[in-house]
């Protein structure tokens, strides 16, 4: 499952505690920088790879799909991405097919369905949801090194992939 997701400067805020009767205070700096972090997840063994960049243009989604033939070299890689532009470029169609990596476009609108996705929620719930903003770095590297530091069967619990409904399993 690939997937990318947005960090902001601005954290997303779910919930926000204060006294009652007086209003909570949330830093903005007024910087809207960002970094996408691009990812995968083998839904097998919970393996995941990352890249952090400055935006989601083709030559770096074509650049993450050479890292993923790299790491997962001699294996037969079929990966599940959204329709997002940048995945359905007739270029980037031509490069995983080089890297001899299958596409499987999911439908529009299902993110429930990309495991990715579902892990990206969870991580940032526990790393960004409702905290300043310290930088744009410290926010990507704290989700980075969240996945990261997870065991591979922490990071299929958290993704979906072991509650029994998942639909690849079924």
């Amino acid at each position: 499952m690939l997937d990318e997701t947005i960090i902001g400067e601005p954290p997303p805020l779910y919930s926000c505690y204060g006294r009652m009767g007086q209003q909570v205070r949330v830093p903005i700096t007024g910087h809207h920088d960002k970094r996408i972090l691009h990812g995968v997840l083998n839904v097998w063994s919970g393996d995941t790879l990352l890249l952090i960049s400055e935006e989601l243009v083709q030559e770096v989604h074509q650049y993450f799909l050479s890292m993923i033939r790299s790491h997962w070299r001699g294996w037969h890689i079929v990966l599940f991405e959204d329709r997002h532009s940048v995945h359905t470029t007739d270029e980037s169609w031509d490069w995983a097919s080089d890297l001899e990596i299958e596409i499987r476009l999911l439908p529009k609108a299902t993110p429930e369905l990309n495991a990715m996705d579902q892990l990206w929620r969870r991580a940032k719930g526990e790393t960004l949801a409702s905290r300043a903003t310290q930088s744009i770095e410290h926010s990507t590297d704290s989700l980075c090194q969240y996945i990261l530091d997870l065991s591979p069967r922490d990071r299929l619990r958290k993704a979906g992939v072991l509650s029994g409904d998942f639909w690849l399993t079924k």
